[in-house]
């Protein structure tokens, strides 16, 4: 089920009422009602996968009570090792495996040899990058003693299920969300209201901005030989805010969607376009994976607290695998390594943490030394984006070559048209409009649309410019909803 259907605007207010008038007198029933919702959410897509999250589920589950009665460290790690096997060979099976068969027989090549690859004809079960990192983390933490396992299955089986974030995050920490569902939930009118706004505030990303982004996007990049210099570079632009209002527009959903049912999940993105380094950007990107990749691959590698050769080793590792969590392609991992390449400067300079705080705290406007940075940033960012949304290598360098070259002097090449040219310019001001609201909102941690106006006048001006926010979404939405980019990761 997408969040930008009418299916979810009905199923929504059904679970709600249910939730607060129903089931709100006892703690199980509701943590119940929340596995029942969950599993009828996913259910929506394709039902048959259900059992990979039960069985993950149960498998972690009882693991971390077997880690909890247990001191001999070889019996510890062989349930530890067990918990990953069975998850990491889910998502290897699924996800993986045709890549490795693929590139193995490719690789007899060199050798002048030539071998039949063995693929598997399966569907990616969506969300299963999410879900199973986020049940690793539970059993890696117990593990450490990081976390005391819970006994208390309803409230595992709805941390691992919960329906707002399952299949495209947040990765939430069982040590955040799971003790979350062990208290009684009293509902909040002030949490709630402000989860409508983010919940707003997240359509307007994805289907004002992102959806229309994507009819250009697909335009130019499924034809890029025919366009000219200035529409690839349009389309490499317009990427870069398509999947960044996809899917920090979904994550606005989620947490929005949380707050409903008195939950509080992890912010997943703090306004990355106003990065001023590429090391900047990564913790303001997809935050949840990136301290999850700190956490239990970066640190326990060393980090940056060893000797040059290891940080640049452990800086390639984390990013390199950060592209291929994207997917089962080379361009996710070359990707991956560009991050890494970008990001290695900063790392050996040590100013890796400088930008901590919020550019232009308490002023209006950047200095010109700061925007050139966020420029300079977001130029480099779209450029790694070519690699991530073309199909191949060659293809991603053919595109970055004819964005030089193709000058349109030729009639071969072909400018937008009308329509297109009008479509792109509407975007804009949509863009200038999110940008325009996340700046003044950039130490807030999510964007309100009330965010320009006094305490005293807020009531009727915020109902006001959620009208006006509303009707922007309905005037674009398209005939046919628009699936997530990260549904397929």
């Amino acid at each position: 089920m997408l969040f930008n259907t009418l299916e979810f605007a009905l199923y929504l207010p059904i679970v709600f009422i249910l939730y607060w008038f129903v089931f709100n007198k006892n703690l199980k029933w509701q943590n119940g009602l929340i596995i029942l919702a969950s599993y009828v959410f996913y259910s929506w897509w394709d039902w048959r996968f259900l059992s990979l999250i039960i069985f993950s589920s149960l498998i972690d589950y009882y693991i971390g009570l077997a880690l909890a009665s247990t001191y001999e460290e070889k019996k510890r790690k062989r349930l530890l090792y067990l918990s990953m096997l069975v998850n990491l060979g889910f998502l290897g099976m699924f996800k993986y495996f045709n890549f490795f068969s693929e590139n193995f027989a490719e690789a007899f090549t060199f050798f002048g040899k030539s071998i039949d690859s063995f693929t598997l004809n399966v569907i990616l079960p969506v969300g299963i990058s999410f879900y199973t990192f986020q049940t690793m983390s539970y059993t890696i933490d117990v593990y450490k003693k990081k976390l005391v396992p819970t006994k208390d299955i309803f409230s595992f089986l709805a941390f691992v299920s919960f329906f707002p974030q399952l299949v495209a995050g947040p990765i939430e920490r069982a040590t955040n969300l799971l003790p979350q569902f062990y208290r009684k939930r009293k509902f909040d009118n002030s949490t709630a209201t402000d989860g409508l706004y983010q919940i707003l505030w997240g359509l307007f990303k994805k289907v004002a901005i992102a959806d229309q982004c994507s009819i250009l996007v697909n335009a130019v990049f499924d034809d890029y030989h025919s366009y000219d210099s200035m529409s690839l570079i349009g389309a490499a632009i317009l990427f870069a805010f398509q999947i960044y209002c996809d899917f920090s527009g979904y994550s606005d959903i989620a947490i929005g969607t949380s707050k409903l049912f008195g939950f509080k999940l992890m912010k997943n993105f703090a306004y990355p376009y106003f990065s001023r380094d590429i090391a900047e950007f990564w913790r303001r990107w997809h935050i949840s994976l990136s301290t999850w990749f700190r956490d239990y691959v970066y640190i326990p590698l060393g980090g940056s607290k060893v000797e040059t050769s290891k940080k640049i080793r452990n800086i390639f590792i984390i990013f390199i695998l950060s592209g291929f969590w994207h997917g089962a392609n080379w361009t996710y991992i070359f990707w991956g390594a560009l991050n890494a390449i970008y990001f290695l400067p900063s790392l050996l300079k040590g100013t890796h943490r400088k930008n901590i705080q919020a550019i232009a705290d308490n002023q209006i406007l950047p200095g010109f030394g700061e925007f050139f940075r966020i420029l300079k940033t977001f130029f480099l960012t779209v450029v790694a984006w070519v690699f991530f949304r073309s199909e191949t290598l060659t293809g991603a360098f053919d595109f970055l070559i004819r964005s030089l070259t193709n000058d349109g002097e030729n009639n071969y090449y072909v400018s937008l048209s009308n329509d297109e040219l009008l479509q792109f310019l509407f975007t804009l001001i949509l863009i200038t409009v999110l940008v325009f609201y996340e700046w003044i909102s950039r130490t807030k941690d999510f964007v309100k649309v009330d965010v320009l106006f006094s305490e005293r006048k807020k009531p009727i001006l915020t109902l006001f410019m959620a009208t006006i926010f509303i009707t922007i979404i309905l005037i674009q939405t398209r005939n046919e909803s628009v699936d997530f980019i990260y549904f397929q990761f």
